[in-house]
C-alpha cells in the first residue's frame, strides 16, 4: 500500500479577495486552503472534503505559518 502523495501550492488571489495562501492537495485532490486576506484582515481555512485527519489539518496550518507571512499588507487608502 502506498502513502498518500501531498502537494502544496502557494497562491495569491486579487479578485474578489486580495491576499495569499496555501492550497494542500492529497493525491492531486484539493483538500484544504488556508488564506490570508489583506483587505479583510482575516485568515480563513476552507476544507474541501467532508472530513480530514487532525494530523493533516495541523500539518496544513504549520505549512501556512512557514510559507506565508503572518503580517497583513498595509494598503494606503
Amino acid at each position: 500500500m502506498s502513502e498518500p502523495k501531498d502537494r502544496v501550492v502557494v497562491a495569491s488571489d486579487v479578485n474578489p479577495r486580495d491576499g495569499i495562501g496555501v492550497e494542500i492537495y492529497r493525491d492531486d485532490e484539493l483538500v484544504v486552503e488556508i488564506f490570508r486576506d489583506d483587505t479583510e484582515r482575516t485568515r480563513t481555512v476552507t476544507v474541501f472534503k467532508e472530513s480530514i485527519s487532525l494530523e493533516l489539518m495541523e500539518e496544513s496550518i504549520q505549512t501556512f505559518k512557514r510559507e506565508i507571512s503572518w503580517d497583513f499588507i498595509e494598503y494606503d487608502e
